[in-house]
């Protein structure tokens, strides 16, 4: 039961420094923003609230100024289900990418970052 409470207020904590110190988001010309936001919506990241490493991803999302939908894995059993059957794996963050009949499921922060940096930050 403590070890719960103490969870729930580390991961209460995690969000709200998360709030207080978010990155300002990239600016593009209206173009360029159009063409990010058409790249984008092939791409869905299952994540939990208050991971910490759901936070750096989304933290990247933000300041490169991808609009991402989100799917919260933790406490959406649909959500959670669709990643453990379609993605093999309860694993957060996890990012889908569905570019044409192709469908890739990418586990780990740094591996997403880099991902989204190569993919968005020249835009």
């Amino acid at each position: 039961m403590l070890m719960k409470a103490l969870r729930v207020g580390l991961g209460q904590l995690v969000i709200l420094i998360d709030f207080l110190t978010r990155p300002a988001r990239k600016q593009r010309s209206p173009h360029a923003q159009a063409a990010v936001e058409a790249a984008a919506k092939g791409l869905t990241l299952y994540q939990f609230q208050a991971c910490p490493f759901c936070v750096k991803t989304r933290r990247t999302l933000r300041r490169l100024n991808v609009p991402v939908a989100l799917r919260d894995a933790k406490n959406n059993e649909l959500d959670r289900q669709t990643l453990l059957t379609e993605g093999g794996k309860i694993k957060v963050p996890c990012l889908r990418i569905e570019e044409g009949d192709k469908t890739v499921w990418m586990y780990e922060s740094k591996v997403i970052i880099d991902y989204l940096n190569q993919r968005f930050s020249a835009v």
